[in-house]
């Protein structure tokens, strides 16, 4: 059925459902136990911890503990009431009513009002990268009365119900920010919310701690005293100080190569699935401003050279899935089977790069590009080697170039001082909102983070995007979903790797932290240690 032929309805009471939800791991004794610390670790240091005006990766796994969602999803994206507590959308899509929980308190002892969410909705359509293109069709946000919002669009925007988590979409204060610009306020570093756990401290380097709000609207939660974020980009640090239990919980920082060991440990354990809200993948990017990288030969013979089936086996251990277009096939109502391949071939990519016009000097080099891997975990730095290998084979020398996370990020998207790059995307919930952002043309904006770095354009892909954003529906826009990836892989403005899988590897004492589709992103109200 369409989104302009269905009225959703949620109450309050819809959250048990969050509780009914039966996640692959079993307790011996699943009352909630009060009390305790989590210590969880993050592999890259976020710049920020409130996704409004920034789509920093590593943020989405602290923010919707500080700053709510209008909304929560279980393991199957079915929407879940947080700070809104009903919701309608109209027949014809075009008006979406949110009725608001009542009795709610911002950290600071200040009241939560529709204000905050018609402020934080136009932020998010004005500031954030991806938000950009999320809102874009929302006309207006109206404050009805202090408990009631209603957004009226000009066109439907079939994802938007699913894009109200927190990690998404957070609501934050308006008092806060009064008439100061939101991309520059302190609030992104130490933030005031509504969540179960408020901002203690953050040391750069080192960690952050947030502690239980003794006031938060779901009574009697949570039921941790404080959580302890800790921040270690060394992965043999990482596991060992796991296995000293200084860390209880760890996503995306344990060497895959290391799970079979660790798997054998009696007080660890390991989450494999992958989050739903999330959907990571791994892929290399060209710069279409470089001018080799403009040449669709090039792009094609690297493809080629390229063997994926070996970098599942070898590298990711046999973790994820090879991935031949832009959408994961885990997003099942959208990938595209069947899309044409660049079969592992490298007689076939020096003929290529033959044809071009390009032949190998004396040392057998035709030219030379350096690689900028995502800094992060092992994989991408495994990747990386083995792609500076299989491309020397085709006489392209490769240099691989380390960094922070910051420097990447300035280096790519603002100052696009790149070749090609090896890094890891979230697609999300729905294409619009985490694929559109990477392909369209209109979101090349240098300075922007995890946007159109390939400074790519292409008339029908923006047109088959835009017709996808509000076509409600489904088979349609699957059709067009479809012919949008079979263009890309024509084009290859940038090569599909994997699907990205980081196991969480965490304490056997620590549970229900994997409850809903932001896994380890959740509020973590329902986490508890039992000892």
């Amino acid at each position: 059925m369409s989104l302009t032929r269905r009225q959703l309805l949620a109450y309050a009471s819809a959250t048990t459902t969050l509780l009914q939800l039966t996640p692959r791991f079993s307790f011996a004794e699943d009352t909630p136990v009060r009390g305790g610390t989590l210590k969880m670790h993050i592999a890259i240091e976020p710049p920020i911890l409130v996704n409004l005006t920034h789509t920093a990766g590593a943020a989405v796994y602290i923010t919707g503990k500080i700053t709510e969602g209008l909304l929560t999803y279980d393991l199957d994206l079915k929407p879940l009431p947080q700070l809104a507590t009903a919701w309608t959308v109209s027949d014809d899509g075009l008006e979406y009513t949110f009725s608001l929980r009542q009795g709610v308190k911002w950290h600071d002892g200040q009241d939560f009002t529709a204000d905050d969410v018609v402020f934080s909705l136009q932020t998010l359509k004005a500031s954030n990268p991806r938000g950009r293109a999320t809102f874009a069709n929302v006309a207006s946000v109206t404050a009805i009365n202090p408990h009631l919002v209603q957004l009226k669009l000009s066109k439907p925007a079939p994802y938007l119900l699913t894009a109200l988590a927190a990690c998404e979409s957070p609501i934050v204060a308006r008092h806060v920010y009064k008439d100061a610009r939101p991309e520059t306020h302190p609030n992104a570093t130490a933030p005031i919310g509504t969540g179960p756990f408020v901002f203690k401290e953050w040391v750069r380097g080192s960690h952050v701690i947030l502690e239980r709000n003794p006031h938060y609207w779901d009574a009697g939660k949570p039921y941790l005293d404080r959580v302890i974020v800790r921040f270690i980009a060394d992965s043999a640090a990482t596991v060992a100080a796991l296995e000293a239990g200084e860390i209880d919980i760890s996503t995306g920082g344990v060497p895959l190569s290391d799970i079979d060991r660790i798997k054998g440990n009696p007080r660890l354990s390991i989450e494999d699935r992958g989050e739903p809200y999330i959907n990571g993948i791994t892929r290399v990017e060209f710069n279409f401003d470089n001018p080799y990288l403009q040449r669709h030969a090039v792009r094609s013979a690297i493809a080629h050279a390229i063997n994926l089936e070996f970098i599942r086996k070898t590298i990711f251990l046999g973790y994820g899935q090879p991935l031949y277009g832009p959408i994961s096939p885990d997003m099942k109502h959208f990938h595209a089977p069947d899309l044409p391949r660049y079969a592992f071939d490298v007689a076939r990519a020096n003929q290529l790069l033959d044809e071009a016009g390009l032949p190998r000097d004396a040392k057998g080099v035709r030219f030379k590009l350096t690689l900028d891997p995502l800094p992060g975990p092992e994989t991408y730095r495994r990747t990386a080697d083995y792609i500076k290998q299989a491309l020397a084979k085709i006489g392209i020398q490769v240099t691989l170039r380390s960094q922070d996370f910051a420097t990447y990020v300035k280096r790519v998207y603002t100052d696009r001082d790149f070749d090609f790059t090896l890094n890891g995307m979230s697609n999300l919930f729905d294409p619009t909102v985490g694929v559109q952002r990477l392909y369209w043309s209109k979101n090349f904006q240098p300075g922007v983070p995890f946007s159109n770095g390939a400074h790519y354009s292409n008339p029908k892909v923006d047109q088959l995007l835009e017709a996808a954003a509000v076509e409600t529906d489904v088979g349609k826009r699957f059709d067009l979903f479809a012919e949008f990836q079979r263009t890309i892989v024509e084009d290859l403005p940038d090569l599909g790797i994997s699907t990205l899988v980081n196991p969480i590897v965490y304490d056997k004492r620590v549970n229900r932290f994997f409850v809903g589709a932001e896994g380890l992103g959740s509020n973590a109200a329902e986490i508890f240690i039992r000892s």
